[in-house]
């Protein structure tokens, strides 16, 4: 079974995100910083990373720049999830190696799309 981590410094963000993860039948994992995701990452690699922009110890670009160089770092589809527009950052996580950005908060029908978009799906 696909696994799906949900990376948010939010416990109810990350609640959210684990229903519609388990509704798209993914194994979800949670983290809340970008630390403890990159340790999860280590563990068991997901599939899919939903992944804040602002959080404590390491944002989400951080991460996502950290998490492309592990090994087999470069599997996940990881999105970029913001509550704001804001272009600079959507591109510097694109750049760093986010497949796609999303806006909170998550919308089941969004979700799904993106994740057939990215062939998770």
């Amino acid at each position: 079974m696909k696994m799906c981590l949900v990376v948010d410094d939010s416990d109810v963000v990350r609640r959210v995100a684990r229903c519609i993860a388990e509704k798209l039948n993914f194994v979800p994992l949670e983290a809340a910083n970008g630390i403890e995701a990159l340790e999860q990452c280590r563990n068991d690699m997901p599939d899919a990373i939903l992944v804040d922009w602002q959080m404590p110890h390491m944002d989400g670009v951080e991460f996502i720049e950290a998490l492309r160089t592990e090994e087999n770092g470069d599997l996940p589809a990881v999105f970029y999830c913001a509550t704001e527009h804001d272009a600079p950052q959507i591109n510097r996580a694109l750049n760093g190696g986010a497949v796609d950005f999303m806006l909170k908060p998550y919308d089941f029908n969004l979700v799904r799309e993106k994740f057939q978009l990215a062939g998770l799906v």
